[in-house]
């Protein structure tokens, strides 16, 4: 798992390096804030759209003036919170064994979904925050919580907290660091990035191991 994650994070800072986030700089730079909202619910739904790309994307177009920052981070939390209380909403009415039947159309394989569902039902809210936290990940929690009814109010709380410290951290990225210009400063700021994604990841298996 630990390299599983670590060439996520790679993949992703690869790809926007390399000109690949193109369609979703377009999107933004066309629709602004609306384009921002439907990317970012389709990601926190458990839909293919890499957050780590959408996010610094978003800090950029801040630092360019495009964007206000205190709109942009209103615009990506709600877009958040609209995506994880759909999967949710789903697990929670629809149930397990539907979901389970369907999980092609959301591009989820059933082991993922078990293995966060045991993740869930050792650490209950902490796993939820935690996920919030984890690259390609984040929405994957919504269905076992789900599935087990957690209460919203706690559900809506932790996923929130966690969603406030990634896409603040993502954004503020791609402000100060991919808009510099500098390929010193990129590199240290990814490098920085790289070690608090690792620590975060660390310390949440650890407390996984013991629950």
């Amino acid at each position: 798992m630990l390299m599983l994650f670590a060439f996520s994070i790679i993949q992703a800072i690869i790809s926007l390096l390399a000109g690949a986030s193109g369609a979703i700089n377009a999107i933004i730079s066309q629709y602004g804030y609306i384009g921002i909202f439907v990317l970012m619910t389709l990601e926190s739904a458990s839909m293919p759209i890499p957050s780590e790309v959408v996010l610094p994307a978003v800090g950029h177009f801040v630092y360019t003036g495009q964007l206000n920052i205190y709109i942009a981070v209103i615009d990506v939390l709600l877009a958040s919170l609209a995506g994880y209380m759909i999967d949710y909403a789903i697990a929670y009415y629809v149930g397990k064994e539907v979901v389970y039947k369907h999980l092609g159309l959301f591009r989820i394989k059933k082991e993922s979904i078990d293995a966060f569902d045991r993740w869930f039902l050792r650490n209950g809210p902490f796993a939820v925050f935690v996920a919030r936290l984890l690259p390609g990940a984040r929405g994957l929690i919504n269905f076992p919580a789900g599935f087990a009814e957690m209460p919203l109010k706690k559900f809506i709380f932790y996923s929130m907290v966690g969603a406030f410290i990634w896409e603040v951290a993502l954004i503020g990225f791609g402000y100060y660091a991919l808009s510099t210009g500098s390929l010193t400063i990129t590199a240290v700021a990814i490098a920085l990035f790289l070690i608090a994604l690792y620590l975060i990841y660390d310390y949440a298996l650890k407390r996984i191991r013991k629950g």
